[in-house]
């Protein structure tokens, strides 16, 4: 999860931003930046690795960036990668040719290649192989047609597809920053303090300088500035916005403009497939890479059968894992329950994997799993969220979920990352198992790649009507029992459904494949068949011929 840091006040820049960066590393990151305005124009500097190599390099520039009114402006960002390799050239802020606008961004900017294509035909030179790069260069192109930093900002956003968040500031219109959020995709906070505005991805990067934050919905841009903050929608009518006090219990500031951690990690999903997918996907190419996965040449070849194996929520996520692998790598994959996979002396040997999906990595009876896979003789993978974890240690291999810390007790965004991963996984057989080198699986790469990059503004845009499900709520309150049906891999979703409501609610709730259920539920006497049942008393058959007597 990208960290995005803007400051507009009287204090040096340098030292807010990154001590706001350094609040936010827990989300990870490959790459580090800060861009400010100084001498009229913007400066960014832009370091590989950890935090410390973008420091030592603002240590050796000059102490102020302040401008003749005393004050100064900059953004600063952690990256990590979703186009192009973790690289200086690649990391944020980017700057505009003329050195003019600077812009950091979270999310995946689905139309970017048709965008950057109109750029470059108008002359643009882009300098990384990143989709936010084209935000920059929208909003010069605007800025020279002689709009006003607002205006071009609202425009450049416009065009975007996807679910993004955007800041961006000008050294021509230095008193000010723009944010923008559209989606889920990452959050934005502004913090306002005495004299001095904030801008964050997450309130813990703003929290020692003031508690008082104004959160952006969907679809808002902001202005800031020191004595004027504006917020309209995209479309253009202003927005009249909540200011929040946050709790010095940090406990409370996690939880941010939520009620609970549940709601706030439903509403991370987005952002949390974003940073899962980031780094794994050339969208140029459509080409899959799983930098901790090992996959021998010898595993390559002989690969016959994988086994997932997990529990739970993960359980669930297995076995729509289990058609995502067998339609798209066409490898045959079985699907056991934790617990029972060890007990039944599973037929596992050489030329097949088994994976485990486990949030915590510490699941035992997923790692006892893992351990009778490997006694085996079968290589062993683990999807996890917990770096670091007994199930990553134990593992020839692993894939990280990305999820960030799960601290609601129902799983929510390590189910739907853990299914983003098993479709990473399924595209990166596809392309480099030998048998399937050059035909239909291998060449379907570019649009598994294009449908992953819509996934997160999908996703986003099934969280935003809050209202409808208010609506849901009220209306099936009082109601006992639930019954969620799904076919194909809809099922697996049915039951994810059902656990859900069990967990949260304490109502009984069942999910059951669709073709297992009376579709006409039309019943009524069959005095023609009764006489075989004869001594059960009166019986009801069904009408549409499901065979079923009640």
């Amino acid at each position: 999860m990208c960290g995005i840091i803007g400051y507009l006040g009287p204090r040096n820049v340098v030292p807010v931003i990154l001590s706001g960066l350094r609040r936010l590393e827990y989300r990870g990151y490959d790459s580090a930046g800060i861009a400010l305005v100084r001498e009229g124009r913007i400066q960014a500097e832009r370091a590989v690795g950890r935090l410390d190599n973008l420091a030592a390099r603002m240590n050796s520039q000059p102490d102020s960036a302040q401008q003749a009114n005393g004050i100064q402006i900059g953004v600063g960002h952690t990256r990590w990668a979703t186009h192009g390799p973790p690289s200086e050239r690649n990391a944020h802020p980017h700057v505009s040719m003329d050195g003019n606008v600077a812009v950091v961004h979270n999310g995946i900017i689905e139309n970017f290649l048709e965008l950057k294509r109109d750029l470059q035909a108008e002359g643009v030179v882009f300098n990384s192989d990143t989709d936010t790069e084209v935000i920059v260069h929208l909003v010069d192109r605007y800025l020279h047609a002689g709009m006003t930093l607002e205006q071009a900002s609202h425009h450049a956003v416009k065009q975007l597809r996807g679910s993004q968040a955007v800041v961006i500031i000008c050294a021509s219109e230095p008193d000010k920053l723009v944010a923008a959020r559209i989606g889920n995709a990452g959050g934005i906070s502004i913090g306002i303090g005495d004299d001095e505005m904030f801008v964050a991805s997450d309130i813990p990067g703003i929290l020692d300088y003031t508690r008082r934050i104004i959160f952006l919905d969907s679809h808002e841009v902001a202005v800031v500035q020191l004595n004027d903050l504006r917020v309209r929608k995209l479309d253009g009518g202003l927005v009249s916005k909540q200011t929040h006090t946050i709790a010095w219990d940090p406990v409370a500031a996690e939880k941010g403009e939520y009620r609970h951690f549940m709601q706030k990690e439903i509403h991370e999903q987005g952002r949390a497939i974003t940073d899962t997918i980031r780094g794994r996907v050339d969208f140029h190419t459509g080409q899959v890479s799983l930098e901790n996965l090992e996959l021998t040449p010898d595993l390559a070849l002989g690969l016959s059968r994988i086994y997932t194996t997990s529990c739970g929520t993960s359980a669930h996520s297995g076995l729509v894992g289990k058609f995502l692998l067998e339609t798209i790598a066409r490898v045959p994959t079985e699907v056991d329950y934790g617990s029972e996979f060890r007990y039944r002396d599973p037929l596992v040997g050489p030329g097949m994997v088994v994976l485990g999906i486990t949030q915590s990595g510490e699941t035992a009876d997923t790692l006892a799993a893992l351990q009778e896979g490997r006694d085996k003789g079968a290589h062993v993978w683990s999807i996890v969220n917990a770096i670091g974890s007994q199930a990553e240690r134990i593992s020839d291999g692993f894939i990280s979920m990305r999820a960030g810390p799960e601290i609601g007790v129902a799983s929510t965004k390590a189910f739907t990352t853990s299914i983003v991963d098993q479709y990473l996984l399924a595209c990166y057989l596809a392309q480099h198992l030998p048998r399937y080198k050059g035909t239909q699986v291998a060449e379907h790469s570019h649009q598994f790649a294009s449908e992953l990059a819509r996934l997160p503004n999908m996703v986003s845009q099934v969280l935003e009507p809050e209202p409808l499900y208010d609506e849901l709520a009220n209306l099936f309150h009082d109601r006992e029992h639930f019954l969620y049906l799904g076919r194909g891999i809809n099922y697996p979703l049915a039951l994810e459904g059902a656990l859900k409501l069990k967990e949260i609610s304490y109502i009984h709730a069942e999910g059951y494949p669709a073709g297992a259920v009376c579709r006409g539920a039309r019943w009524g006497l069959r005095e023609d068949d009764l006489p075989d049942r004869a001594g059960k008393g009166t019986q009801r058959y069904c009408h549409c011929n499901c065979h079923s007597w009640r």
